[in-house]
């Protein structure tokens, strides 16, 4: 349950990464929690972690698309 813990810990967290370098750990550390809460939830399939699951998986998708930049305009 430790894994619940951090991951709403990270959740609640302020979401300000100035350099890519924050932006790539961020995303990283997202990604295993959210295929570490997914672990839990193939057990159990309890609602509520797989809420968690899909915030995560917002927050993590806002990250990827910072890292991707603007696309050039052809």
């Amino acid at each position: 349950m430790e894994v619940i813990k951090k991951a709403t810990e990270f959740e609640s967290r302020k979401h300000v990464f100035r350099t890519t370098n924050e932006r790539i750990i961020a995303s990283r550390e997202v990604k295993q929690m959210i295929l570490d809460i997914n672990e839990i939830y193939k057990t159990n399939r309890d609602q509520q972690l797989m809420d968690l699951m899909k915030r995560l998986t917002v927050i993590k998708r806002k990250i990827e698309k910072r890292l991707k930049g603007k696309p050039l305009a052809a």
